[in-house]
């Protein structure tokens, strides 16, 4: 049958994939802010909250923004 359970879990490593593509393409000079991951994420079919960005950001060890710059 139907599992919403599992169809989450694929959702969540779909989305980890994609914040990590969005984040390894970003400009290092400029990292994208957790409001402008969530824009990238959106317009990639994923219409996710900020905070659970920023969740999924902990999760795979990603800083944020500001310390992401180099």
């Amino acid at each position: 049958g139907y599992n919403v359970g599992d169809d989450n879990i694929v959702s969540t490593k779909a989305i980890k994939s994609t914040l990590r593509q969005i984040i390894a393409a970003e400009d290092p000079k400029n990292p994208f802010s957790d409001d402008k991951l969530v824009a990238e994420i959106k317009r990639k079919g994923y219409p996710i909250a900020r905070r659970t960005i920023a969740k999924y950001r902990e999760q795979m060890g990603i800083p944020v923004a500001r310390l992401r710059k180099r």
